[in-house]
């Protein structure tokens, strides 16, 4: 942006949130219902240590204003080797550990809602949503967090991060799912529930998509013939066609079904 302060500049990559823009060092993306809530998560984790964006309150316009955090997205680096997935699990255990004793509230609505949340969670760990900066890696886009649980969050971030997805060699996936796990320091019943919960936290996001592609419901259904519905479908199946592998690699054995 040089250093003009007022011009904007279209964000893009995104696919859930609309009209985000940066402005100079700055983000301005709408303020939705629960912004404020998510802003003082954010300034909660902040205070605890976490490196996440700083906000900034909002704009002339109503905005969310936040710190432009600079850098690559990992989705654009393809499957991370597995000592920077040791250190994206670190970074996610660390955020876990941080919202420990935050207030959860019961009326806080989330898109994909886990069963008896107790835990303030980021919701979308994934790596579309990691920025690297050489040795930085800072987690961007905190609309859609809330309560939810430990498991469920790692869950999905699992998926993401060991690249559990149809068409992957499962052995070599079965290797990064370990080495973000153990990143995570992930213990023994967290282990053992984590590969069944992934196929159910993949599978949620499919049912996501497919009903919001029967009634209408926007970014989803737009999202769902986009691609995303095929691609949630296939890596629904395929992850729960691996779960004694998935069960394996961590450690936790076969057949495991605790939440």
């Amino acid at each position: 942006m040089g250093t003009d302060d007022t011009a904007e500049e279209a964000l893009t990559g995104g696919n859930a949130s609309a009209e985000v823009v940066r402005v100079g060092d700055t983000v301005r993306k709408p303020w939705l219902p629960t912004s404020a809530r998510t802003v003082a998560y954010l300034e909660a984790l902040r205070t605890r240590g976490l490196d996440v964006p700083r906000t900034h309150g909002r704009d002339e316009r109503g905005r969310l204003v936040l710190d432009f955090v600079p850098g690559d997205l990992a989705m654009h680096h393809g499957p991370l080797d597995p000592v920077l997935l040791g250190r994206v699990g670190a970074l996610v255990r660390r955020i876990h550990d941080a919202s420990e004793g935050l207030p959860v509230p019961d009326d806080w609505e989330v898109l994909l809602p886990a069963d008896h949340p107790d835990l303030l969670c980021h919701n979308d760990l994934a790596a579309w949503n990691l920025v690297i900066d050489g040795d930085r890696l800072v987690f961007i886009d905190w609309d859609g967090s809330g309560p939810s649980t430990r498991l469920w969050d790692l869950a999905y971030a699992a998926v993401s991060f060991g690249h559990l997805f149809a068409g992957e060699d499962p052995d070599a996936a079965a290797a990064r799912l370990a080495a973000f796990v153990d990143g995570y320091g992930a213990d023994g019943p967290l282990r053992a529930a984590l590969p069944l919960t992934m196929a159910r936290r993949a599978g949620a996001m499919r049912d996501l998509l497919l009903r919001s592609h029967a009634t209408g419901r926007e970014p989803w259904a737009s999202m769902h013939t986009a691609g995303h519905g095929a691609h949630w479908r296939d890596a629904t199946a395929w992850v729960a066609r691996h779960e004694a592998l998935w069960a394996g690699a961590l450690g936790s054995g076969p057949g495991s079904t605790g939440w």
